[in-house]
Order: C-alpha cells, then sequence, then structure tokens
C-alpha cells in the first residue's frame, strides 16, 4: 500500500491496487464519525460506442443511466435501499458523462454495508420483465426535467455547443431511445466496462484501513479483469453547433446561458492546472468581488450569475449562467467584458488566495473531500498531492498567455425568455 501525503494539509491518502486492477483510495478520519463509501466504474453516457468481439456496438442513449438504474434490483429481492437504510445509512447512485458511482454514507456497521455494497454492485440481474418496467419510470424522470427551465437552458446549450460529442444528448437519454432497450443490452454494457481495471473504491472518514482492505480482497478475489473495450468517438469540430439560440418558457425572470468552447490542444498547460488557471481567471472577471458584479448589480442589470468549467477529452468548456430583468443588455455587459477584460495581478493574487482556502476547507468535510478527490480520479486519473503548491507556483504571466490563445468569439448564448401568450 502507497501512502501519499497531501501537502499543507496534513492528510495522507493511502491507495493500492489488486491483482484484477481495481484501484483501492482511502483517506481515514479519526475526528469524524461517519464514512463516505463509493464503488465506481469509469462508464457514463460520453460512451455511446464500442467494439465487441470485433465488431461496433451503438447502445441505446441513455443505456449507462438505466443501467445504474437497473443494477437496485436483485434476484434475491432484497432492495439495497432497505438493506442499508436499516442501520440508519444513506444510500444512492448516479451516472455522469464519463462515470457511474455506487454510495453509501453512515456512522454504523460500516464492515457490513462496504461487503453489501460490493456484493450487489458484483452481482447485476436483469430479465425481459424488469428491464421492460423500469422504461415507465425513467419516462417520467426524463418527462419531469424536461418541465424544469434552467434544465432545458443547460441542454439546449450543450446541443447548441456540440455538433457530435455525446453530450449533446442527456445523461438520461429520450424517450424515444430508451424504449429500445434490451436486457442484452445492459449485460454487454456492464460486462464490457464493470470489470474491476476499469472500476475504483474510494472511502473517506472513520473506518480502519486493515477492516476496509480484508473486505475489498475478500469480495473481488473471484472478480476478474477484462481486456480494455475499445471506444469509437466521432470527431468533435472546433466551432460551436450553432452560436445563438432563443428559448421560451413558463418562467418570470429571463436567463441567459453561455458556453465558450475551447480547444484543449492550445495549451501546454495539463489539465489540472489549466483548470485551475482558469477558475482563478472567472473569479476575477465575474466573481463575488469582481468589478463587473459590482457594476452590473448597482445599475440593476444583473440578478445572479454563477460559471462553471467542463472537461472533455479534446475541450474544455467555460459556462455562464445569469438572470436579469434586462437580458439583452445583460448579454451586451457580458461581451463587452470579455473583449476589453482588464486582468490586474492584484486580483490575481487574491485569487489565488480563495483558491488556497477553498483547498483547506475541503479536508474538514468528508462528502467534499470524496467529491474533491472522486474528480481527480475520474477526470484528471490521478491524485493531486501537491495541489495547495500548484497554486502557490502559479503566475500573472502564464494566466495571461492562456487567456490570449482563447478565442472568445467560439461560444454559444442562448437567451431564455417568457412565454409569450
Amino acid at each position: 500500500m502507497k501512502e501519499i501525503e497531501l501537502v499543507g494539509l496534513e492528510k495522507k491518502i493511502y491507495t493500492d491496487k489488486l491483482n484484477n486492477g481495481l484501484e483501492i483510495y482511502l483517506i481515514p478520519y479519526d475526528n469524524k464519525k461517519n464514512y463516505y463509501i463509493s464503488y465506481a466504474t469509469r462508464y457514463g453516457s460520453d460512451i455511446n460506442c464500442f467494439k465487441v468481439n470485433g465488431k461496433e456496438y451503438n447502445p441505446p442513449l441513455g443505456v449507462a443511466h438505466y443501467l445504474e438504474h437497473k443494477m437496485f434490483e436483485e434476484e434475491s429481492g432484497i432492495d439495497p435501499f432497505e438493506f442499508f437504510s436499516k442501520t440508519g445509512t444513506d444510500s444512492n447512485a448516479s451516472t455522469s458523462y464519463d462515470n457511474t458511482q455506487y454510495i453509501c454514507y453512515g456512522n454504523k456497521n460500516f464492515k457490513e454495508n462496504l461487503r453489501y455494497l460490493i456484493q450487489f454492485v458484483n452481482s447485476p440481474y436483469f430479465t425481459d420483465e424488469n428491464v421492460e418496467k423500469e422504461k415507465g419510470i425513467i419516462t417520467e424522470e426524463i418527462k419531469m426535467y424536461n418541465d424544469i427551465p434552467d434544465y432545458k437552458l443547460e441542454t439546449k446549450l450543450r446541443e447548441c455547443l456540440y455538433h457530435n460529442s455525446p453530450r449533446r444528448v442527456d445523461i438520461a437519454g429520450t424517450v424515444e431511445e430508451i424504449n429500445k432497450i434490451t436486457k442484452e443490452d445492459l449485460y454487454n454494457c456492464y460486462n464490457n466496462f464493470y470489470s474491476p481495471n476499469n472500476m475504483f473504491i474510494l472511502i473517506v472518514g472513520n473506518f480502519k484501513i486493515d477492516d476496509a482492505m480484508e473486505i475489498i480482497k475478500e469480495k473481488l478475489k473471484e472478480k476478474h479483469n477484462k481486456p480494455i473495450t475499445e471506444i469509437i468517438k466521432e470527431e468533435e469540430p472546433v466551432s460551436v453547433n450553432k452560436p445563438f439560440y432563443i428559448l421560451e418558457e413558463n418562467i418570470d425572470l429571463p436567463k441567459i446561458g453561455m458556453g465558450i468552447k475551447i480547444p484543449k490542444s492550445l495549451f501546454k498547460q495539463k489539465d489540472m492546472e489549466l483548470e485551475l488557471y482558469l477558475t482563478i481567471f472567472s473569479n476575477m472577471i465575474f466573481g463575488p468581488s469582481s468589478t463587473f458584479r459590482e457594476r452590473t448589480r448597482a445599475s440593476k442589470l444583473l440578478n445572479d450569475i454563477y460559471t462553471e468549467i467542463e472537461q472533455t477529452e479534446d475541450y474544455i468548456v467555460y459556462y455562464l449562467y445569469a438572470t436579469s430583468t434586462k437580458v439583452d443588455d445583460l448579454i451586451n455587459e457580458v461581451n463587452k467584458e470579455i473583449i476589453a477584460m482588464k486582468l490586474d495581478k492584484k486580483d490575481f493574487d487574491r485569487a489565488k488566495k480563495v483558491l488556497i482556502a477553498n483547498e483547506v476547507k475541503v479536508t474538514d468535510d468528508i462528502m467534499r473531500m470524496e467529491n474533491s478527490v472522486f474528480d481527480d480520479i475520474v477526470r484528471f486519473k490521478k491524485i493531486f498531492p501537491n495541489r495547495i503548491e500548484t497554486i502557490k507556483r502559479m503566475n500573472f504571466n502564464t494566466l495571461k498567455e492562456i487567456i490570449n490563445k482563447i478565442d472568445f468569439g467560439n461560444k454559444c448564448t442562448i437567451k431564455m425568455i417568457k412565454k409569450r401568450n
């Protein structure tokens, strides 16, 4: 087992890798009562074409999310949610673009719950009947989300940003596509991507390392690795699909969504470092203490604004969402700010300090710690023990070089307005 010390955070991560390829990440806390367990596969909705025995296979869209739902139906008839709840333990699962994870978190029965979590994720049970039954449930879920304005804004923005990427389509798929899903589709995807060498276990909180390792090794001893499945990807053009779109919805306050599509090939920086620089840039330009926010709030132009950064294998996308009673004026102000941006070294240094403070805060909350480490494992495929030192080494001139390489005109803007009666 390897010890990784998180420099400047007084915390260690213990890592190991079983002979079958399963990665293990353990972060024990002596001063917490709870624990948080995640058993995950690097399989999400981004994968919608792969080869099986030399032949291309295109499962219906939404199959990764559908598979996650059906994993909670066991041949024994035991309901995993009920199993965990008997000990006051919460459980859940989620599918993203690049992963699916099954989790449980509580403060009792650690060993029993870890054993059961591994067991039910390793024991798929799909029948024609139970697969068909789920279609109505997921159809209602899709329709429910389609009635949420913020959700529609985000999905339309992705559709306008991407030409061919699977991220054009919601993780849950479409009603038409999920109605095509069969038990054979589920077993095919499970067998190709729920393999130990494509999965990992992350545990954070109050537990004993020896207990965790003994259970993991015992429950995984019969689980063998498999050849890595060849994933087929469509080429995604640099340009956005549609630069502008108007949505009419039943809303009281107009909204905007903006996405800037940035090829990662422009930069020499690694993914994590590049994201840190763009996070600092975002805080400088649109953050709580930015002149933009002060100016637009004072003029009653801005109600709310938030930004986020997303990475795919080839692109990094900078998202901005905002609400305003004068949405056209706000769009103009955002565009002017991007074109005429003034980067100040004092703002840069202040943003670095905020970023470091946030890193320190993460370690005091086991759920935030789990989310942070989980993201590193999935998105960057490694742990970053020197993140704080990396932030300290970041310099203002490098930020300017990065920003100067970005084509801020390669963006899509969605305007959501109140539906006309």
